[in-house]
């Protein structure tokens, strides 16, 4: 499975790239300390978290004993989430604007379509917002509508104007309980891509290159591997981070192990917009190259991701001469989960969408923190993996234009 070498790592630095995500990275520490304790649990294995040691923005520091090994990793959380922030509409007429020139961007390239036949779970999670919204406008005119029919039993001339002044505070309200229903949540997170019809704008693409400079510098330091982990929107961002250091020519023969770990990918989503050619070309570059290992890690019960896609084959630029990467597995959550956490779980989209990142009460080869803080590189782990044989591949992307 591509880098050869089984060394033993004892010293790992990961760099964990978190979706489109306006909170603050703590949560990520929080998250990997409660759910490796009980992963350590189930597994039999123990993980100790301590404050960091390396420099950057925010990271801890895991010490471990896996499988036999001694181990200790640094991992540190590349920190976009001013950036969300920033590109989050602060108020309700311009998210409505927003919902207008998201769906023209999906609807009108074609692309929503062409997604559909992937996997219908985050086509669904896409087209929630737009509904929803659509949905509170229409119930804050039926107010509206009301409280004018009955103001007009008072004041006929003025029940209208009267009537129409509810609408903002009906459509406030239910902003303020969002943190529920994630409906302007996730309206801003599609139209940060369809803004630009799938390209990078430029903040975005400064504070990438800041993060590739980060990666550059552990790959020259004294670790056994350097780990990628791209979540949600933060794998294509990692695609594209990766292919940008390898050109660059930054990753050393002689350096760290090299490996990708994407999780719950929302690649197509990006990649099947008309502009997305900086993303297309990134995929059909790194899916060839041997100074990494890369592997795709999806389920089918998790609604938000584009399960079992290949994100090079089915966004259509898979090389004819063929391709090395992604591995393609399944996180299986039917099967890693007891019944009785599936049934607790199942309908908790958003969660699912994080289960990649926590405990599994009847785990299999896929385990979060035995990738991040085991003694195998990702190479290693998955060297004798098949791939998903339910896996997607064919190219069904419109738009496959790579130029620079």
């Amino acid at each position: 499975m591509g880098q050869s070498d089984h060394k033993e790592v004892r010293r790992r630095r990961v760099f964990y790239i978190p979706g489109y995500d306006p909170i603050h990275p703590r949560r990520y520490r929080e998250l990997y300390r409660k759910e490796g304790a009980a992963q350590a649990e189930i597994s039999d294995y123990t993980l100790t978290l301590s404050p960091k040691t390396t420099g950057g923005a925010y990271g801890w520091h895991v010490a471990a004993q896996i499988e036999g090994g001694e181990t200790e990793a640094d991992v540190e959380v590349l920190v976009w989430s001013d950036i969300v922030r920033d590109s989050m509409s602060n108020t309700i007429p311009a998210t409505y604007l927003q919902l207008v020139r998201t769906a023209w961007a999906y609807i009108g390239s074609g692309a929503l379509w062409r997604l559909m036949r992937l996997r219908k779970g985050p086509v669904i999670a896409a087209l929630y917002p737009v509904l929803f919204l659509l949905l509170q406008l229409v119930l804050a005119l039926l107010v509206a509508y009301g409280l004018g029919r009955l103001i007009a039993l008072v004041a006929p001339g003025w029940a209208g104007l009267l009537a129409l002044v509810v609408v903002p505070f009906v459509l406030e309200a239910f902003r303020r309980r969002d943190n529920k229903l994630f409906a302007y949540y996730l309206m801003h997170d599609y139209a940060y891509s369809a803004r630009w019809n799938g390209a990078n704008p430029p903040e975005l693409e400064a504070r990438m290159a800041e993060f590739g400079d980060r990666i550059a510098e552990a790959l020259e330091a004294d670790f056994d591997e350097v780990l990628v982990v791209g979540h949600s929107s933060g794998a294509h961002l990692a695609v594209s981070i990766l292919a940008d250091l390898i050109r660059a020519g930054q990753v050393p023969q002689e350096g760290p192990a090299l490996g990708f770990l994407s999780l719950g990918q929302v690649v197509p989503m990006v990649s099947f917009l008309p502009k997305a050619d900086r993303l297309r070309r990134d995929l059909a570059y790194l899916c060839q190259r041997d100074e990494l290992a890369w592997v795709d890690v999806t389920a089918p019960g998790d609604g938000c991701a584009f399960a079992l896609c290949d994100p090079v084959s089915v966004s259509g630029v898979a090389p004819e001469a063929g391709k090395r990467w992604p591995l393609v597995i399944s996180a299986a959550f039917t099967q890693t989960l007891s019944p009785e956490r599936w049934k607790e779980l199942r309908w908790r989209f958003f969660r699912l969408h994080f289960q990649y990142l926590c405990a599994f009460d009847q785990p299999g080869d896929y385990d979060y923190f035995r990738i991040t803080a085991g003694p195998k590189t990702l190479a290693e782990r998955f060297e004798e993996r098949a791939p998903s044989q339910s896996r997607i591949e064919r190219p069904v992307n419109k738009f496959r234009g790579m130029c620079p």
